[in-house]
């Protein structure tokens, strides 16, 4: 936790008090009023992490933002990786784009990793174990308005996941589980409903996310499963200043391999780490204004893993999170660089330096 102390007053010290982080042009008044609201400009932040798994990880992300046109959000590409001292690396590339008066949604993400796992309790099982997971990713997403405030479209999903054991006991207990990775494929539809009043920081409106994910082995992957997910998020503002965040998530995978399995998605947990055959949780998120850019905030939420595992069966398991965050607001869009340290169950904590709000 020391390291998440020390950045949290490098933050403040890169902030410098109300100004952004990246400079925008400089314009004469009346030019500032005639520009529109969201100009197009760079963004360069840090990326730093910290949790028992893979130690610390620090790295960057360069955003280029572009507006196209005056009733769609601000679209972002972005291009960014980390480093950690247990030499685990991940570097990607993505971007969301809204257009046509915002009719229309595409978003994407490549990404590639190494991550070096060091399990003191792998699974509950009580064993340690370490091993090394090799993942190379793609996913595209199209939507297009249908109705008032709804989208449909569909996506793809492609993923080569390869896990290592670096001793030879763990490499038998990762084959006898049958936690050794695939190559997988899969396309699905996605439906959506969006009434918040800002993609980044919203304080009022409403986001449903309903999506599956049909792996095939026909399409070129290594296994045929199913996932689904559902994300739900309610904000509202309780107070002058204070916005109350509500999130509901599950996710539910049939006929999965445990590599394919759902995990714990809150903040002091790893990915992965945890994992069953679905997963739920509820998380609330209370943010207050300091002052015109400067937001802090409390968190609190519990996940469930339910269904089978790779080692317990038919076992109902439950992670609790709490933790306080800080947040700077960086240009007119509302976009945060955001800090938070988490707690979690069983000794699970994190430190989290990154670029937007949690949900």
């Amino acid at each position: 936790m020391r390291a998440g102390i020390l950045f949290w007053l490098a933050l403040l010290l890169i902030a410098g008090g109300d100004r952004p982080l990246a400079a925008e042009p400089s314009l004469p008044q009346s030019a500032s009023r005639a520009a529109p609201e969201a100009e197009s400009r760079w963004l360069l932040m840090p990326l730093v992490s910290s949790d028992p798994k893979v130690s610390t990880a620090a790295g960057a992300m360069a955003a280029y933002l572009h507006r196209f046109d005056a009733d769609s959000p601000t679209s972002k590409l972005f291009l960014g990786g980390s480093y950690s001292t247990t030499h685990s690396y991940r570097y990607g590339v993505g971007g969301k784009a809204y257009f046509e008066h915002d009719r229309q949604r595409l978003s994407g993400v490549m990404g590639w990793g190494r991550i070096r796992n060091h399990y003191s309790d792998f699974l509950g099982s009580g064993l340690p174990l370490q091993s090394t997971d090799q993942l190379q990713m793609l996913a595209l997403r199209y939507t297009h308005a249908v109705g008032h405030h709804w989208f449909a479209g569909a996506q793809l999903v492609s993923t080569n996941y390869l896990i290592g054991a670096d001793d030879l006991l763990a490499g038998k207990i990762l084959e006898k589980i049958g936690l050794t990775g695939f190559k997988s494929t899969g396309v699905g539809l996605v439906a959506e409903y969006d009434t918040r009043d800002n993609q980044n920081s919203a304080t009022a409106g409403r986001y449903l996310l309903l999506h599956q994910i049909a792996y095939r082995q026909r399409l070129g992957g290594d296994v045929s499963f199913d996932a689904y997910q559902l994300d739900f998020r309610q904000f509202m503002s309780p107070a002058p200043r204070m916005t109350l965040a509500l999130q509901m998530k599950g996710r539910w995978s049939f006929h999965a391999p445990p590599a394919g399995f759902s995990s714990v998605n809150l903040r002091g947990y790893v990915r992965g780490q945890q994992i069953g055959q679905h997963m739920s949780h509820v998380a609330i998120d209370l943010r207050y204004q300091l002052r015109e850019r400067w937001f802090v905030a409390g968190f609190a939420g519990v996940a469930a893993l339910y269904g089978d595992n790779a080692v317990h069966r038919r076992q109902l398991q439950w992670y609790p999170n709490l933790g306080v965050g800080i947040a700077y607001q960086l240009n007119r869009d509302k976009m945060v660089l955001r800090s938070d340290i988490a707690l979690g169950s069983g000794g699970a904590r994190g430190f989290y330096l990154r670029f937007g709000q949690p949900f």
